[in-house]
């Protein structure tokens, strides 16, 4: 069996993981830590860059994280906070999960045709790079979002604040 059908099925299986994750998250309030966590355990994959099958060149950087960049807005777009007795939530978006599987998609395509024409682990290297580009603008606008939110929370539980 070869690398990419190997990785495919694996993006495969953490997309999925990912769906269930935030179908669960959503029956619970959210916080900073929940936010923040992903990209920096995800920040750890770039380790990879540390070996030279990884490498890839500045202009593939750009490519990748500025792709990512783009699917970001489609996940910002979908992602809102809401609050409900007393506490901040995520709100259940039914477009998220075909978003989601679109992006899949759009990846396990991506990755299939440019497979021919990049070795594998420097397609690893950037695809890398655009899931990292994607998920870090998406979390720093559910950051401000939450933050926005716990302010006015605050004020609501405080009135004299105001």
């Amino acid at each position: 069996m070869n690398y990419v059908l190997l990785s495919t099925i694996g993006a495969v299986f953490m997309g999925t993981f990912v769906m269930f994750v935030r179908m669960k998250a959503a029956k619970k309030p959210a916080s900073v830590k929940k936010i923040i966590l992903p990209p920096i355990f995800m920040s750890t994959g770039a380790l990879m860059f540390l070996f030279p099958m990884f490498h890839v060149t500045f202009m593939e950087v750009v490519e990748a994280a500025g792709v990512g960049m783009i699917f970001s807005i489609l996940l910002i777009k979908t992602s809102k906070f809401e609050i409900r007795e007393g506490d901040i939530y995520l709100k259940r978006s039914k477009a998220f999960v075909f978003i989601l599987v679109g992006l899949l998609i759009v990846r396990l395509v991506g990755k299939s045709l440019l497979s021919h024409s990049i070795d594998v682990g420097e397609l690893s290297g950037m695809f890398w790079i655009l899931a990292f580009g994607m998920i870090v603008p998406w979390r720093i606008a559910m950051y401000r979002q939450y933050t926005k939110l716990k302010h006015d929370l605050g004020k609501y539980k405080n009135p004299e604040m105001v």
